[in-house]
């Protein structure tokens, strides 16, 4: 017996894209050839409690969708999806076996627990049951295995990974599939849904081909020509090609392809789907496409403005689609970008061929200011602290890209009569004592913490070509102890993991070190650090 099924799911992944209306003559024609390609698994649409039409891949229950199932199956066997919060299961109706044989339940991981309650009653009505859940990847390894638990008492027929937002790579395929198949009961089939966002639908589902042999009984899922919202799918043609070549499966691909030249090219003329670098950068951040659809509108966004954007409002929101975040925060990226060319030529002339000396305001900054003040007596460096005054220590410029600093120093007479340099999200106005710099030219977008003022002061010096660049008060976070130069500065670290912070700030100086344009600059720290071993 083969080891893995091909299920396609033409007719409901790729229906969100014209609104489920196939029409009747493409909905059977689709079917056909699929069975004459002697698909295992057809996905026909929906079922939801509303939303019905002629000519819709969308369904009440099994005897509303047998109108589309042919009367010899040849083998083949018809699915449905039922997302959890679009269809109650009171509409359900018995599994009768000449309509619809398995139902796939879809659910977000809030709710998951309904989710699978609901699931039982999809098998005690006679049907097989998928569990589909939405993005596996937002599953900490806890939470899976404890909700491996459940399924495991359900004993589906099927577990699906879903890759939700295209955001898998090999490594999170073989990790995810490792976990589950370690923990989940083994009657149960283990599936791969996924997106095409990194270009990597195709081969990922060959590679879970390769490596459920011998191990699990598995289910691939694909659409016709990669049909589906956004990026699409991995391609149905081209995964069943690679099982016929490579593993022995009798997919007839010529039938498959008749679909194609039959269908396709008209379904083409009404929408579009496919690989674009917008999907990339969805894919990047495991973000849902209509984020990038709102902001595709933007007659001005580039690309990476969009990377900017999903990065910065944050994992959760990104997953869903919050349009007044995605206005606020595209209007802000807006406003920071400037032409900074004087400003950096004036720093450059400034700082000339002298070192520069940062002082950050970590607690050494304070206790270790002896060693500050040698190290300036005996090089004569530029002095720029960030985001803060130094009591003892006279600066030639305060470094904010902080607005929450800013805010809280700038009544200071200290601070008013300081040259300071600001990045252009602060939204200062510039007088003879403020330098202001682009803050969409500093950041870098991977991490959490992006903005890092420090961060992006090291990057502002790697473009103005600074010889020598001193760190002082660079200490790194901790629980046990004070992490500021004062009292004051402490609140903004209150509910953060400093053991998170410490491993982003380390991420973002290798980053940094790994990429600068000026290799040759010495780096070096005047006071202890735990981020000195980065620049080794």
């Amino acid at each position: 017996m083969k080891h893995a099924q091909l299920l396609d799911c033409t007719l409901r992944d790729g229906a969100y894209l014209i609104d489920k209306k196939f029409g009747n003559e493409t909905i059977r024609g689709i079917i056909n050839g699929l069975v004459k390609a002697r698909m295992d698994f057809i996905e026909i649409g929906f079922f939801q409690d509303e939303g019905f039409g002629e000519g819709k891949t969308v369904f009440l229950n099994s005897n509303d969708a047998k109108r589309f199932i042919p009367h010899y199956k040849e083998g083949c066997q018809f699915t449905v999806l039922a997302d959890y919060s679009r269809y109650s299961i009171e509409n359900l109706d018995e599994c009768t076996g000449d309509s619809i044989d398995a139902v796939r339940e879809c659910f977000f991981k809030k709710e998951r627990y309904d989710a699978i309650e609901v699931c039982k009653k999809i098998k005690e009505k006679g049907y097989k049951v998928f569990v589909q859940p939405v993005d596996i990847l937002g599953y900490s390894d806890i939470e899976l295995i404890e909700f491996l638990q459940l399924v495991n008492e359900l004993e589906p027929y099927c577990l699906s990974i879903v890759d939700t937002f295209g955001s898998m790579y090999q490594e999170d395929l073989h990790r995810v599939f490792e976990l589950i198949n370690h923990n989940l009961v083994k009657s149960c089939r283990i599936g791969f849904h996924s997106h095409n966002n990194m270009q990597l639908s195709n081969a990922l589902s060959q590679e879970f081909l390769r490596m459920t042999v011998g191990k699990r009984y598995a289910v691939v899922d694909g659409t016709i020509n990669g049909m589906g919202r956004g990026a699409g799918n991995t391609p149905t043609e081209l995964v069943a090609q690679y099982m016929v070549s490579q593993l022995g499966y009798g997919y007839d691909i010529d039938a498959i392809l008749d679909v194609i030249d039959g269908y396709m090219d008209n379904i083409r003329s009404m929408c579009t789907w496919g690989y674009t670098t917008e999907y990339f950068v969805a894919g990047c951040f495991s973000a849902h496409v209509n984020n990038i659809a709102y902001l595709s509108k933007k007659n001005s966004i580039r690309s990476k403005d969009m990377r900017f954007i999903l990065n910065k409002i944050g994992a959760i929101p990104r997953k869903r689609y919050d349009y007044d975040l995605l206005e606020k925060t595209y209007m802000e990226l807006v406003k920071s970008e400037i032409d900074d060319s004087n400003d950096i030529e004036f720093l450059r002339k400034y700082i000339g061929h002298r070192p520069v000396l940062i002082i950050v305001p970590g607690l050494s900054a304070t206790r270790k200011t002896d060693s500050i003040v040698t190290y300036i007596k005996k090089n004569n460096p530029v002095v720029i602290t960030v985001n803060f005054i130094h009591e003892k220590v006279e600066s030639d410029f305060i470094y904010m890209s902080n607005v929450k600093r800013f805010r809280f120093w700038r009544n200071n007479d200290k601070f008013l009569n300081a040259k300071k340099i600001f990045t252009s999200n602060v939204g200062v106005e510039k007088d003879d004592n403020t330098i202001i710099v682009s803050f969409i030219k500093l950041v870098k977008c991977g991490w959490e913490h992006l903005d890092n003022s420090t961060i992006m002061l090291l990057r502002l010096l790697d473009i103005i070509g600074v010889s020598t660049i001193a760190i002082a008060g660079f200490d790194g976070y901790s629980y046990t102890s004070k992490n500021y130069a004062t009292k004051d500065l402490e609140l903004s670290s209150l509910h953060e993991d400093p053991s998170e912070m410490n491993r982003e700030l380390e991420e973002m100086l290798i980053d940094y070190n790994a990429t600068r344009v000026n290799k040759i600059t010495r780096i070096i720290f005047v006071t202890d650090s735990r981020f000195d071993t980065c620049f080794n």
